[in-house]
């Protein structure tokens, strides 16, 4: 039997090759419990009793079924076509029903388990009963790159072909015919679950870009299956100019996960994180408590006077606004060895006040300067006092 195939834009879309029964998939959809519902392979078989190319659709669901012993979706709903199924008799009526199953997956979100039917320059094709939809290059699980670092992504793409991958429908336009899957929605829903703030991971580096570096984190099992962006902030606690002086694309790093906005499906990823901030670990270099230092790399407000750090001086108004702070100076500034940003920094000192002295430090550059309060408030009253303040600079 000839097959027709016709192309617009970038989706492929071959004659219907089968009838599905479109209300006892309509009905299937209205189930309850469709989370507990697993991809099973095959679902599709042609009808013995039938001497036309029709298929009956038969839908299994149940909560005990299993796609892999070792990865079981939290939500799945998978339809399959078998290849054997013939080539003729569909209705266009078929193809609306088709489209109607589309728009479900993409209200429920729920996932699809497509047949890779072949690629193009731009991504993979993937069989959805009887329509052709396409999964974009970008949209695929890190999983099948760092699988095989050393094959190109049409490589890998070829190597796809008559395999079952997880998808979720994120497009589907009747009208301008565009079926549109994602396969990281899809690895999203199963695996950011998984994920926690403060968890470490092992990463290999993907793309490299002006505002950051993504990372894909590898999971126990030894499968990378989600992506991470580290930005600049986070790359290190030296001041970053280009992120390509630091990062390579395949390059394996440990990451610390900062945030999670599961709304969106992002994770940010920290690799500065991971080390204490060097102004903590060489405080006591940097401006020793003992008053001894080189006068190149100490400066004490005894002796001369220290120009405030850019921004400070309005800073010192406004603490003097509030209540119970008395006095403000600076004390001494020292020198780091390396720039970790040039934006004005303040730290709490995580030592009570004494004698109605409490410490706070200012670092902006290499410059760091060691600020004096007289002051009548506990550690928390100068914490509130100073965010007020900083809510008030500009």
């Amino acid at each position: 039997m000839p097959t027709f195939t016709a192309t617009i834009g970038s989706v492929s879309f071959l004659s219907h090759l089968f009838n599905p029964d479109a209300s006892s998939l309509s009905c299937f959809l209205n189930q309850p419990k469709l989370s507990n519902v697993y991809s099973k392979p095959s679902l599709f078989k042609r009808s013995p009793s039938s001497s036309s190319s029709l298929c009956n659709l038969k839908v299994s669901a149940s909560s005990n079924t299993k796609t892999d012993s070792s990865q079981q979706p939290e939500a799945a709903l998978t339809a399959v076509l078998d290849n054997s199924v013939p080539t003729d008799g569909i209705k266009p009526a078929q193809r609306s029903a088709d489209w109607k199953a589309a728009r479900a997956y993409l209200q429920s979100g729920f996932i699809y388990g497509g047949r890779v039917e072949g690629f193009n320059g731009g991504g993979l094709l993937i069989r959805f009963y009887s329509l052709v939809g396409f999964l974009p290059f970008p949209q695929m699980s890190p999983s099948h790159s760092c699988k095989e670092p050393s094959k190109t992504i049409h490589q890998i793409a070829k190597g796809l072909v008559g395999s079952i991958l997880s998808v979720k429908v994120i497009q589907a336009e009747e009208e301008s015919r565009k079926l549109i899957f994602s396969e990281k929605e899809a690895v999203w829903t199963k695996f950011s679950t998984r994920i926690n703030v403060g968890d470490i991971f092992e990463g290999k580096v993907g793309s490299v870009e002006d505002y950051g570096a993504f990372v894909h984190l590898c999971f126990p099992d030894g499968v990378y299956y989600l992506t991470g962006l580290v930005h600049v902030s986070e790359v290190s606690w030296d001041l970053v100019q280009d992120v390509r002086d630091i990062l390579t694309e395949g390059d394996d790093v440990r990451v610390k996960v900062i945030n999670i906005d599961r709304a969106k499906s992002r994770i940010t990823l920290s690799i500065k994180q991971l080390e204490e901030d060097p102004l903590l670990e060489t405080l006591d270099k940097v401006i020793p408590q003992d008053g001894s230092a080189d006068f190149d790399s100490l400066t004490s407000s005894n002796n001369s006077t220290i120009e405030p750090l850019p921004g400070l001086d309005v800073i010192f108004k406004e603490l003097l606004q509030e209540d119970g702070i008395n006095d403000v100076r600076i004390s001494r500034q020292g020198f780091e060895k390396r720039v970790v940003s040039q934006d004005l920094q303040l730290w709490l000192s995580n030592a009570p006040p004494s004698d109605n002295m409490f410490t706070l430090l200012a670092r902006a550059g290499r410059q760091v300067q060691e600020i004096q309060l007289t002051t009548s408030l506990d550690q928390e009253g100068i914490k509130k006092a100073l965010q007020r303040v900083l809510e008030r600079v500009p």
